[in-house]
């Protein structure tokens, strides 16, 4: 069985992969699978940086807008909905994009997921008893001890991935990054040119920046406000967000906008940095870093170039 081609555009956020992807794909007769786990969200768009209705009516998007808020969605569950996306592209003469900056989501399309074990609702309250008498930062520094591996890839804050990496741990007596490493095959197999964007850190953080201000300005308190008022109240995953957290604080008077907006930025660029840690452990990626203040026709380019050579 001949492998089904899939080109990857990965990077972290802010640094243009969307437009990148869709110039890339007009020119390959490409579609785009969205790879990022808070665009599946219906009603999360100013926030999640979705592709704007124009920019989805000039390629076809997939993978986006499929879920409510308050709806469970797994990697394995993303796995198993790509691969018959991808599949369906690839049969109709098209090229696939998995474009998004949710390593998870695109490690387990080409590597295959860790399902694990069930849930233990009694381990997961006492779990979160504790985070709420000591904080979030307590129960991580649990995780540190006996999975130090998982601790460092997750921020402190992260409390239902914590609480899910310990859960494990407690159902099996293996750490969950030790049976990660010996996930479940892959559910098809990819002949796949992965590319990562980046940019240089100074460059990054200041797009980082504006584009925060321009969330604002484009209605994100608004947006969040919708949420809440549509019953998605702030302990749900996909409020736990960069940006929709911070802002549920601020509209619960509990921060100004001023360091509101610092905050959310401050937490973008950590977002950030762990995104590109995930993406180092791949040595079949190619990184394109652009000179600084290049045209993205640029990044199009050095890309297309990599990518006539692998087919």
């Amino acid at each position: 069985m001949s492998l089904i081609p899939l080109v990857i555009i990965a990077g972290p956020t802010g640094v243009g992969k969307t437009k990148a992807a869709i110039a890339i794909a007009e020119q390959l007769g490409g579609e785009i699978v969205g790879a990022d786990s808070r665009q599946i969200y219906r009603y999360m768009d100013i926030g999640t940086a979705k592709p704007t209705p124009a920019e989805r009516a000039r390629i076809p998007h997939h993978l986006i807008d499929i879920r409510n808020p308050d709806e469970d969605y797994s990697a394995a569950d993303y796995a198993k909905d790509a691969a018959a996306v991808i599949g369906d592209i690839h049969a109709r003469g098209k090229i696939p994009l998995l474009v998004g900056g949710t390593g998870l989501y695109i490690h387990a399309v080409l590597y295959g997921i860790f399902e694990g074990p069930g849930r233990d609702e009694a381990f997961r309250n006492d779990m979160h008893a504790l985070a709420k008498q000591h904080g979030a930062e307590y129960v991580h520094q649990r995780l540190s001890q006996i999975d130090p591996e998982t601790a460092l890839r997750l921020h402190p804050h992260d409390l239902v991935r914590i609480v899910r990496a310990l859960e494990v741990y407690h159902l099996t007596g293996k750490p969950i990054s030790e049976q990660q490493a010996s996930a479940t095959a892959p559910i098809a197999q990819y002949h796949s040119c992965f590319i990562v964007l980046t940019a240089q850190r100074d460059i990054l953080y200041a797009r980082i920046h504006a584009r925060v201000e321009q969330m604002i300005q484009q209605g994100l308190i608004k947006e969040v406000q919708g949420l809440l008022q549509r019953g998605y109240h702030a302990k749900l995953n996909a409020m736990n967000s960069v940006g929709y957290k911070e802002l549920v604080r601020y509209l619960a008077g509990k921060h100004d906008l001023p360091s509101t907006i610092t905050l959310m930025q401050q937490n973008t660029r950590r977002y950030a940095k762990r995104q590109l840690t995930w993406f180092r452990q791949y040595q079949e990626s190619v990184w394109i870093c652009p000179e600084p203040d290049a045209p993205i026709d640029d990044s199009v380019s050095r890309c297309l170039t990599l990518i006539s050579r692998w087919r």
